[in-house]
């Protein structure tokens, strides 16, 4: 695979099944250099009665990016996102057969994510509302110009978004429009009456509280919306949410006030607390269930604070909030990705997805908390849904295999391997046929079993001596997969083999593994990935011990310049993204008042025990940095401060820096800048290792 063959790795968004499992529809989308960005339109799939596909998938819309389809529960309308000129993302709904959409918002930072009412006659929305006089709200002030930011509790910017406080995520309601009904024509001018404007869509905000809101669900009723809630001025660290139920008014109903929202002296407020914040939960994810409670995906920090590999796991709590929530499934018996997951309501189950070992599968939870694999193998699963008819059960998921960036799965009914649908991993395969890795699983040094895999070169330059670079994931507790990489297969194609793993700190294999580095960041990590490397010399004769690369990036990036500072094997280094120094990251990260006090602790002597900062004069190693202008989870000062230090010190190294981008550039960025970075990382490695 060439840096530019990124155009080939289409992907597929949570599939969205009709009521009656007559059909699914999908967001496919891919990075496009034309275009420079991330490009994709709804694809609709017709199901037999065996979820079998009846036909080849159809485009059903023609947007610039189409993304996150929702079937209306009567399955008549679709409802989705889309891009408006400013690049805003608005609400949208279509005829679900096809057609021309209606907008149904026009907010001023776009709609984050939405949820139907279960009479379809609604959709609750989410979205930032900025401060007035912010983020061109008024006309003709720009940002320079704007007042300055008070700033009084710890939460107050994110990566990928930047300033919160001042344009916090809220709810809104808004009538489900038919897409049958007759478009308003815009008025003309009539020369002797004062005609009456065309009514605007009811769009009525439903909160104003210095919060953040997420994971939006109706009550199974559908007389309120509920919500995740994040105060900002939460105490520092504080990892606990609170769930809170908001009254949804009636559709057609004119835009609330903020004097409603509180409610008359008197009377009951229209938002109400479900479960407090002294539950001591740290709420990811809700779903209603057809018993009136609300599930909750969660886990239970230590002291409120210590979410470190966190124990999450599926809790059940009463819709009026009269009893502290119950947790439904043991510890352990649920590995949550770092990402969570969607919680998908079938009959009186949950499904949702679950990491092991490398591998994301869909999990079934009863209502008596036992857990069933639902749809496993080699395959990491990205979104799913289901839905019951009658007496059969349709269970589609989208997901990413070793050799594809996207694949539509339908469950087998009798438990047999999940059937392909839609496999966009073609193009690829055709253009170059991805290299498949060697799974490893090892014995390290101080006898603990370390886990992952080895690829090789398909043509390498030199078949007797091939250079081999250890690639190290971000993190801790984030794991690589064995879904298609794009960084493996760049590096393999240009002739070098990659050993890459999931060391102690990883996610997927237990809670212990996870909290193993809580405190000892750049030991037993370190230990196994280079316990990893050792091995795949030792298993392949043609790998070169002299020629030995090592590049991460994120918390990879500081392990990455950890070893180098102490082990000076290697020929070359690529240091991305870092999590450089604990001591200023507490102060300009995203994460900084959570992140380093729970991993690395808050004591000077900690701080600089497990510095990769500090242990940058020691380092012998060539390295490149590499780091974006706008990251806001490993601040740009990480990788300048190190840079400068590496310089200090006499170090052959150089430094990349990318505008626009943010923390996600090798995963998210523009596709001219992803295929740029490959290039100066092949670049670095021909030099370095020839």
């Amino acid at each position: 695979m060439l840096p530019g063959d990124i155009t080939h790795l289409t992907s597929f968004s949570r599939p969205t099944i009709s009521p009656d499992g007559s059909a699914a529809v999908y967001a496919a989308s891919r990075p496009d250099l034309r275009a420079n960005r991330t490009v994709g339109q709804l694809w609709r799939i017709e199901l037999r009665a065996d979820a079998t596909a009846a036909a080849p998938p159809r485009r059903l819309t023609r947007g610039l990016a189409d993304a996150a389809p929702a079937f209306s529960p009567d399955g008549a309308r679709l409802a989705f996102l889309r891009p408006d000129a400013q690049g805003r993302r608005q609400l949208q709904v279509i005829d679900a057969r096809g057609g021309e959409p209606i907008v149904l918002t026009d907010l001023p930072l776009g709609v984050a994510s939405f949820a139907w009412s279960p009479d379809g006659s609604r959709i609750a929305v989410l979205a930032r509302v900025p401060e007035r006089g912010r983020y061109g709200s008024v006309e003709g002030l720009g940002a320079a110009a704007e007042s300055p930011r008070r700033i009084t509790g710890p939460r107050w910017h994110a990566n990928g978004v930047g300033y919160t406080l001042d344009r916090p995520a809220q709810v809104f309601v808004v009538r489900a429009a038919d897409p049958q009904e007759e478009p308003l024509p815009p008025l003309a001018p009539h020369p002797t009456h004062e005609l009456a404007p065309n009514p605007p869509i009811a769009l009525a905000q439903l909160t104003d509280a210095a919060a953040d809101h997420s994971a939006l669900v109706f009550s199974a009723d559908g007389t309120e919306v509920l919500a995740v809630r994040a105060e900002h001025a939460a105490a520092a660290g504080d990892q606990r949410r609170e769930v809170v139920a908001i009254t949804a008014p009636a559709a057609g109903s004119e835009a609330i006030t903020a004097a409603d929202l509180r409610g008359e002296e008197g009377s009951p407020a229209r938002v109400r607390v479900v479960v407090p914040r002294e539950a001591g939960l740290a709420v990811r994810g809700l779903a209603s269930l057809p018993s009136g409670e609300l599930a909750l995906l969660a886990s239970e920090p230590i002291d409120g604070r210590d979410d470190v590999a966190a124990d999450q796991g599926i809790w059940l709590a009463p819709p009026d909030g009269g009893r502290a929530p119950r947790r439904l499934t043991a510890p352990e018996s649920l590995l949550v990705g770092p990402g969570g997951s969607e919680l998908v309501v079938l009959g009186e189950d949950l499904l949702l997805r679950t990491l092991s070992r490398g591998r994301e599968h869909l999990t079934r939870v009863r209502p008596d908390g036992r857990t069933e694999l639902v749809l496993g193998g080699n395959v990491v699963i990205e979104g799913a849904d289901a839905v019951r008819v009658g007496e059969r059960e349709i269970i589609l998921a989208a997901a990413a295999t070793p050799d594809s960036t996207g694949v539509l799965l339908a469950a087998d009914a009798a438990g047999g391997p999940a059937r392909v649908l839609v496999d966009a991993g073609e193009a690829l395969r055709e253009l170059a046929p991805p290299v498949l890795p060697e799974e490893l699983e090892i014995i390290g040094r101080s006898g603990y079993p370390v886990h992952g895999w080895l690829a090789l070169p398909p043509q390498p330059v030199d078949p007797a001596s091939i250079p081999l670079i250890l690639l190290i994931h971000g993190g801790p507790h984030a794991a690589y997969t064995v879904a298609l990489f794009d960084e493996v297969q760049t590096l393999v194609e240009a002739g070098y083999a990659v050993v890459y793993g999931n060391p102690r700190g990883s996610a997927g294999y237990g809670r212990a593994h996870g909290r193993a580095v809580k405190g000892g960041f750049g030991t037993v990590d370190a230990e196994d990935v280079l316990d990893l490397l050792e091995a795949a010399l030792a298993r392949d004769a043609r790998l070169d011990g002299e020629r030995l690369g090592i590049m991460g990036g994120s918390y990879g990036g500081y392990l990455t310049a950890w070893i180098i500072g102490h082990d000076h094997r290697f020929s070359g280094a690529i240091v991305e993204r870092g999590f450089l120094d604990p001591l200023s990251f507490q102060g300009t990260s995203d994460i900084g008042t959570s992140f380093g006090d729970q991993y690395i602790g808050t004591s000077a002597e900690d701080i600089h025990r497990q510095s990769a900062f500090a242990a940058a004069p020691a380092v012998r190693t060539p390295t490149l940095v590499i780091h974006s202008e706008q990251d806001l989870r490993c601040p740009l000062e990480q990788g300048t401060r190190y840079y400068s230090a590496l310089q200090r010190a006499g170090v052959e190294s150089e430094m990349l820096i990318f505008p626009g981008e943010d923390h996600e550039l090798t995963r998210s960025g523009q596709p001219r800048h992803r295929v740029e970075r490959f290039d100066a990382v092949l670049d670095w490695w021909k030099r370095q290792l020839g």
